[in-house]
């Protein structure tokens, strides 16, 4: 009787979850669930292309921090002719390598816990061009004060993931790997 109802509360709690926003998000609910290498973080950056032209200019941004839908508009030929101020024109080869990478790792399609929270703050609406307009990531950062980011000389914007997050490289953005700089004993 016991197996039953504890099969019964599981099966209740699976039809719970498929109800709501969350499994709206996930295109695969059942498949994400019994993935075993879901991590908590984001997938950091794997494609030596991707690191080597968007890394040239800035972070190179691991595709999970945004949905789909905005980097189609980020990577639209036309868009990075004017990519915030610059000139990020790429062949079109490279162009689609880098398209394609960033779309399949997108962040609806990670089996990372917060690119999974960044697809469910980003699936209604117009799609975010910069990561720090996903209500997510603003969450995340409404308690830092303004004077320790765009008043900080070594961070400028939250922009700079890396400014602070020291493992941002790696795909990890968690509190414990935060230095502020010039802002040592902040917590």
């Amino acid at each position: 009787m016991m197996k039953q109802n504890k099969f019964k509360a599981a099966l209740l709690a699976a039809a719970l979850l498929m109800s709501s926003g969350t499994a709206l998000a996930e295109s695969n609910f059942w498949l994400w669930l019994v993935t075993f290498s879901r991590q908590k973080e984001v997938q950091p950056v794997t494609n030596k292309t991707y690191q080597e032209e968007c890394g040239s200019c800035h972070f190179a941004y691991p595709p999970g921090l945004l949905p789909g839908k905005s980097w189609v508009k980020l990577l639209d030929e036309k868009a990075l002719n004017d990519h915030f101020g610059e000139n990020a024109s790429l062949e079109k080869d490279v162009l689609k390598e880098i398209s394609d990478y960033a779309l399949e790792y997108a962040a609806e399609k990670s089996n990372f816990k917060r690119s999974r929270k960044i697809a469910l703050a980003t699936e209604e609406g117009d799609a975010p061009l910069r990561i720090t307009e996903v209500r997510y990531i603003k969450r995340k950062h409404h308690e830092i004060p303004e004077k320790m980011i765009k008043g900080n000389k070594d961070v400028k914007s939250l922009s700079y993931c890396n400014a602070c997050h020291t493992k941002a490289d790696k795909g990890i953005f968690d509190n414990d790997t935060v230095s502020i700089p010039n802002y040592p004993d902040w917590d």
